[in-house]
This record gives C-alpha cells, structure tokens and sequence, in this order.
C-alpha cells in the first residue's frame, strides 16, 4: 500500500529533527572541557574522603622519610 508523500516527508523531518537532537547532546557530554572539570573534581572529592586523605599523607611521609635515611647515610 502505497504511503502519501506528505506523510513520508514529514517523518523524514520528524527523524532528521529527532537526529540533530541526539547529536547535540551528544556533542554536549563529549565536551573534552566539561569532561576534565568532570574529573578534577571527582578526584578532588576522593582526595578529600579520609579514607584516601590520610593514608595517602602516611605513604608521602614514608617516602620522605625513607629519603632523607638514604641521602644522610
């Protein structure tokens, strides 16, 4: 069964609508800027958790520690 023209145009613009949509938010969340701020402070929130923040300080201390012994031996 043979479809009208008119209808088949206006899906044609109903999908390339739907599509330009899809496209642009798309566009938004692949943002390299909005992603490395997206990062940054999901790093910083799990650097500020104390469960991270001290232990972390515990092994740079360490490390210092285990430096100086090495360079004033």
């Amino acid at each position: 069964m043979a479809r009208d023209p008119d209808t088949i145009e206006r899906e044609i613009e109903q999908a390339r609508e739907a599509l330009a949509s899809t496209l642009d938010q798309l566009g938004e969340k692949a943002d390299p800027k909005k992603l490395a701020d997206s990062a940054k402070t999901n790093v910083r929130a799990k650097l500020d958790d104390p469960k991270v923040k001290f232990p972390l300080i515990g092994v740079g201390v360490l490390i210092v520690g285990l430096l100086l012994r090495k360079l004033f031996r």
